[in-house]
């Protein structure tokens, strides 16, 4: 019962960033733009952060699609530069280390 109440409570919070979102609530409760805003930390004038990675989403699709991408190919949306796409990319090799770490573990079992 306590449960529901709390959900409740939270899906009326309005989060200035995700991060706080992410804070208060925990990384599940984010969707992938949310998630990937995080990473861009911030936008330019008349374009916040998520609406930049609302952008790279439809533009490649999914993450997949994403981390598939050559880095050039980021400069072409407006509002990253070097060091965001520098955080993009080393958050999905991040995440293709784990997964070969995890798929490696499972081949040992």
């Amino acid at each position: 019962m306590k449960d529901k109440k709390e959900k409740r409570e939270f899906s009326s919070l309005k989060w200035e960033h995700p991060g706080g979102k992410l804070r208060e609530v925990g990384p599940r409760s984010l969707n992938d733009a949310e998630l990937l805003s995080i990473l861009i930390s911030s936008g330019i004038r008349g374009k916040s952060a998520e609406k930049i990675a609302k952008e790279i989403l439809e533009r490649f699709g999914s993450f997949h699609g994403i981390s598939n991408q050559p880095l050039r190919k980021f400069l072409e949306i407006k509002g990253l530069g070097d060091v965001k796409i520098i955080r993009i990319a080393a958050a999905f090799e991040i995440a293709r280390r784990m997964v070969q770490e995890a798929l490696k573990e499972h081949e040992e079992k």
